[in-house]
Order: structure tokens, then C-alpha cells, then sequence
């Protein structure tokens, strides 16, 4: 069953969707990201997740400890949330870990085919909820690559049915993932070419059992995303769409000294941030 004692992602996500925002689940990869985007969320007053992919917790362990630490010292609701999980065993030892720092995970057996992703979840959501973490599953397979995610280009894409709805419900996760014709990474000269009415009856089937998380925003405009939003998402995941003018300034000014350019980097970043939780309707509601 859903977890039901006080739970920080779930407490944003519910809030959200109670008062008719959504929030930005923003991906970190180090220490100047958390920085902008903790910034971000002060200066707006906005509740946030954030996001670190299981690669990231390997390659850089004490990361995941100084989010814990920014989300105590914050004077907004903050979360932190692992995401694409897909090692099994990294996610028992993760959640096992007695100074886990993580409020949620995303248990993603997407990878496998429908009865062993489903099994493979029912039992890794128990392993987390007996800890006192939040899970995310995605129902269907949402095509594309990240890093450090494994890339199922080479598997149908799976568009989420109601049948796959009620099975993942069943499993006991606490936020779904659908798969609407979104894609990990870019989407090509075309854009989003998202089933939004899809996303609507999703809305309309769960019915409030649990909350709708949206992957896949690369290249989304902010009509795209506000539309994603009235048609349901509420947690929104974002990576490219954030980090890319973070990307771009480094490029551009390489060679200054380094100490400038991370300042001038995270005031890039934080600005692009409170823009997006302008469009996606939490600013202000911390």
C-alpha cells in the first residue's frame, strides 16, 4: 500500500496536486547544480525535488548527503528523489542504508518485459515503503537514453494502457509515471509529439489514488508543459530543459577563472530555474 506516514516528496507532490500546481523534479549532477537550484527555490518560494541518477550516486557518493543537508536547512520544502533506478541491488542497499538520504525512488524495471517488471516492482516498493521512501514506477516503456540509464532504443516503446494502469497501481507504488509518447533525450526536428488525451483519462482513472509524474520534457515548450499540467502531470521531471543554458555558459566561457565561472554558471542556472517555476505554478506556494 501507498505509504501513509509523513514522507517529504509525497508531502510536495500531494500539495501540488491538492492546489492545482505541479513541481519540478530537477536532476543535480553536482554541487554547483544543488546550489542554483536550492537558490531557485528560496528566491521563489517554491517547493522542489531533486533528482540524482544512480550513476551519479556512485560516481560522486557524498552528493546525495549534501542535498539532505540543504533540504534541512531550507526554508522551503525540498525532497530528494533517485531516479531511474535499476540495479536491484543498489537499490536494497540504498534504501537499506541507515543514513539514507533519499525521500523517494523510482524503481524503474521498465527495461524487462511486462509480468517481471511487474513482479520486480511489487517487491522492490515493499523493500523501500518498509523504510519509509516514496516509490515511482513508469507503466508502459517510455523509449530514449540518459546517462547512466539504461537505453531500451532497441525495445517497442509501450504506451500506457488502462490495464497497465490498475497493474501498477496494484503493485502499491506512490506516483506513476506514463508513458504518453514521451522519450528520454531529445526529440528530433518534429518536437513532443505527445498523446495528451491519453494522460487525461490516465488522470481520470487514478482518480487520485496517486500522482502523475511527467518524463521526458527535452525540448518541451512552456505551452507543452502547461498543457502536460492541465492534463494531469504533476511532478516534472527536467534535466536538458534546465541544465542546458548551465551547459551552453561553460562552452562559451571556458577560459575564464574557474571561480568566476561557477558563480556566473549557477546565476545562470537559478534564473532559468525560477523561470520554469513561474511556468509550472509553484512559485509562491512554499
Amino acid at each position: 500500500m501507498p505509504l501513509e506516514r509523513p514522507n517529504r516528496t509525497l508531502q510536495i507532490i500531494k500539495d501540488a496536486a491538492s492546489r492545482n500546481y505541479a513541481v519540478l523534479a530537477c536532476v543535480a549532477y553536482n554541487i554547483e547544480h544543488l546550489t542554483a537550484l536550492v537558490r531557485a527555490a528560496e528566491a521563489k518560494r517554491s517547493p522542489l525535488l531533486i533528482l540524482l541518477f544512480p550513476a551519479t550516486v556512485k560516481q560522486l557518493p557524498t552528493l546525495g548527503h549534501a542535498v539532505k543537508k540543504a533540504i534541512e536547512t531550507a526554508t522551503v520544502p525540498l525532497a530528494l528523489h533517485l531516479d531511474h533506478a535499476q540495479d536491484e541491488a543498489q537499490i536494497r542497499e540504498i534504501a537499506g542504508a541507515p543514513d539514507c538520504p533519499f525521500d523517494s525512488i523510482m524503481v524503474d524495471m521498465s527495461h524487462y518485459e511486462q509480468e517481471e517488471n511487474l513482479q520486480k516492482t511489487k517487491v522492490l516498493t515493499k523493500v523501500c515503503q518498509d523504510r519509509g521512501i516514496a516509490v515511482e514506477a513508469e507503466s508502459g516503456r517510455i523509449n530514449g537514453y540518459e546517462d547512466g540509464i539504461a537505453d531500451t532504443g532497441a525495445l517497442e516503446a509501450i504506451m500506457t494502457s488502462p490495464e497497465e494502469v490498475e497493474d501498477f497501481l496494484a503493485t502499491g507504488i506512490d506516483m506513476l509515471a506514463p508513458s504518453i509518447g514521451n522519450i528520454h533525450g531529445d526529440y528530433g526536428p518534429k518536437g513532443p509529439l505527445l498523446d495528451y488525451d491519453r494522460l487525461e483519462k490516465i488522470k481520470q482513472q487514478i482518480n487520485g489514488r496517486v500522482p502523475i509524474a511527467l518524463h521526458g520534457t527535452n525540448d518541451f515548450t512552456p505551452e507543452i508543459l502547461t498543457r502536460c499540467i492541465q492534463a494531469g502531470a504533476v511532478k516534472l521531471n527536467v534535466n536538458k530543459l534546465l541544465l542546458e543554458v548551465w551547459n551552453v555558459h561553460l562552452a562559451e566561457n571556458a577560459t575564464k577563472p574557474l571561480m568566476g565561472l561557477m558563480d556566473e554558471g549557477m546565476d545562470v542556472l537559478q534564473a532559468e530555474v525560477e523561470r520554469w517555476m513561474d511556468t509550472c505554478g509553484s512559485s509562491g506556494k512554499a
